[in-house]
């Protein structure tokens, strides 16, 4: 038997016969899976591989009575066990069946695993809004149609469907490996020539070169990559989800944002692009106290708002207090002629003053040693010249 499974995890108690159902069609497959019970009310209908009791490590009388509670204590053990039976190469991939509260249960736990371990979580919920559950992972997410609530006609489709997506991950998997140095950077439409320049001229370097969309969730995807040890540096060249962070964009930062690349004292370059821009979403989404503001609609989903020469300081000072705590070498790279295609002359965000109270905040905040530096170029961000700086700048690091 293979010392490495597929984890089936529903609540057994409610959803013990349909996890069943997808462990026989799992081992009909031919993939070897262990049912894990993570119930908090009943006892199982169907006896799991791994009962609660045991992802818990204590008996399921130290769980509140109050269901919120338990439910969220029951996350956190399941997110420990498997991460620490993933560590010891038990686990070749997870399958959740649930509702709302299995679905928030379940994919809190996946959220903890490696990106790239085969996760998939099915679910009533994942026709609607599923970043709560994703997040910066890579879970896949199906939705049951009908109710996880006994087998028929329709559920048995779905969930075989299910089943045999899983038992294809795990069994027609490519290994996937480099010897290269994987460099992590930061992008946006509007940064796209700069951040493309960059990533050719280092692959020539011989980088392997990761994109993220910087969407709040794009920076915090590569921030988990460079905690996992999966990024050995960093271009940040688009750090406009702080401008959301600021002033309440639909993009943002996080309140951790650059922690982790600090903590893993990896190199980094820094720049500041499109934070002369909050994202909204369409033009009627726009908070009211917005309206007036210097507006530009990028599509039928998206409206961006021109930052202010107060968001300007704000931003400076954030990123500047977070890079103090810097201990490893930083380099923040700063294009005097622009920060985005949107600010540029004739452009509907080019504001000098706006740019001009970043560039000084940015300077008189950030505390200046032999690893921590700034450095000012007369190119907007977009020219060719501004990319090639930033690709200098890193390349003082080797």
């Amino acid at each position: 038997m293979s010392t490495s499974s597929v984890y089936a995890i529903a609540t057994m108690d409610t959803k013990g016969a349909e996890l069943q159902f997808v462990v026989d069609a799992l081992r009909h497959a031919g993939v070897d899976v262990k049912s894990v019970d993570v119930g908090t009310l009943d006892p199982p209908a169907v006896m799991p591989d791994i009962t609660r009791e045991e992802v818990l490590g204590t008996p399921t009388a130290s769980l509140s009575k109050d269901r919120g509670v338990a439910v969220t204590s029951m996350s956190e053990a399941l997110a420990t066990f498997l991460s620490q039976a993933c560590e010891c190469g038990h686990v070749a991939g997870v399958i959740g069946l649930g509702g709302s509260g299995g679905t928030a249960l379940i994919t809190a736990a996946m959220r903890a695993l490696p990106i790239g371990l085969p996760k998939l979580m099915l679910s009533t919920v994942a026709s609607g809004n599923t970043a709560p559950y994703i997040d910066c992972s890579d879970i896949t997410m199906m939705f049951s149609v009908v109710d996880v609530a006994g087998l028929n006609v329709v559920s048995k489709r779905i969930l075989s469907n299910a089943a045999h997506a899983m038992a294809g991950m795990v069994t027609q998997r490519s290994e996937v490996s480099s010897n290269k140095p994987t460099l992590g950077m930061t992008m946006f439409g509007v940064t796209t020539p700069c951040v493309t320049s960059i990533r050719e001229s280092l692959e020539k370097d011989g980088y392997d070169c990761l994109v993220f969309h910087a969407t709040g969730t794009g920076g915090r995807a590569m921030e988990k990559l460079v905690d996992s040890g999966m990024i050995d540096g960093v271009l940040d060249v688009t750090t406009t989800e702080v401008a959301d962070e600021i002033a309440g964009g639909i993009f943002p930062a996080g309140p951790s944002r650059f922690d982790v690349l600090i903590d893993r004292k990896i190199p980094l370059v820094l720049s500041v692009g499109a934070v002369d821009m909050v994202n909204f979403g369409a033009l009627e989404t726009v908070p009211e106290k917005f309206r007036d503001r210097n507006l530009y609609v990028h599509n039928a989903q998206i409206t961006l708002m021109r930052t202010t020469v107060d968001e300007n300081r704000q931003i400076a000072r954030w990123i500047a207090k977070k890079l103090n705590r810097s201990t490893a070498q930083v380099s923040v790279v700063i294009p005097t002629k622009g920060v985005s295609a949107l600010d540029a002359p004739g452009q509907p965000f080019h504001d000098p003053e706006a740019d001009t109270a970043l560039f000084e905040e940015l300077e008189n905040q950030l505390v200046s040693t032999d690893d921590r530096r700034l450095v000012k170029y007369p190119f907007h961000i977009n020219d060719t010249e501004f990319a090639q700086a930033l690709v200098q700048e890193f390349r003082k690091f080797r």
